[in-house]
């Protein structure tokens, strides 16, 4: 019986043995899994020409080669740029805006001419009633704070017009840089459109 149990190991063994001779060769002569597909390459983009740069769409009427259509787009940016007089690269400046007053001196002297006014008044008023020096230290006293109440409106007043010469400032300057825009553009097209190209 142990013999018998002996020999059916040893069997077991060398059944076991050869299964995994069997499978490890198979392994060794079975092809190599095939590599994953590498992702593709994106598309470079194209570079941006000049026309697109300044808004302007050329179309190639006559066949021209992209690198032809290049090297006439610069010729025309370098002739349109001479005859105009505008580089469209260069950013229009905006014009200095002078304010018309000085909002921190706005309204200076209202308090003294206020109260000045104010004890004039105020000294009428007191004659009357029988006490001008008292009558004029009240009408001081409320003319300086109308004085005051007038030297803040006309600071507000300053400030208002400062922002609103700014405001004008920047709307003349947005509306230079789209006239000179447009004024390169068309000659920028001009050149284009004699070397046999279509510009819009």
């Amino acid at each position: 019986m142990r013999s018998e149990r002996w020999n059916l190991k040893a069997l077991l063994s060398a059944t076991v043995l050869l299964v995994s001779s069997a499978v490890s060769a198979q392994q060794t002569n079975a092809p190599a899994p095939a590599a994953a597909p590498a992702p593709a390459a994106a598309p470079a983009a194209a570079p941006a020409s000049l026309s697109s740069s300044l808004g302007v769409i050329v179309f190639p009427a006559k066949n021209q080669t992209p690198s032809q259509q290049a090297s006439d787009e610069g010729a025309c940016f370098t002739w349109a740029k001479t005859n105009t007089g505008i580089d469209p690269m260069a950013p229009v400046q905006p014009a200095e805006v002078q304010p018309t007053q000085d909002p921190a001196t706005a309204g200076q002297g209202s308090r003294v001419r206020g109260a000045a006014r104010g004890a004039a008044a105020g000294a009428a008023i007191g004659a009357i009633a029988g006490d001008a020096g008292k009558g004029a230290a009240i009408g001081a006293t409320t003319g300086t704070f109308a004085g005051g109440s007038a030297k803040r409106g006309a600071q507000a007043q300053a400030a208002q017009q400062g922002q609103q010469a700014q405001a004008n400032a920047a709307q003349q300057t947005q509306a230079a840089a789209a006239q000179q825009k447009a004024t390169f553009n068309k000659g920028f097209s001009a050149c284009m459109e004699g070397k046999g190209y279509t510009a819009k």
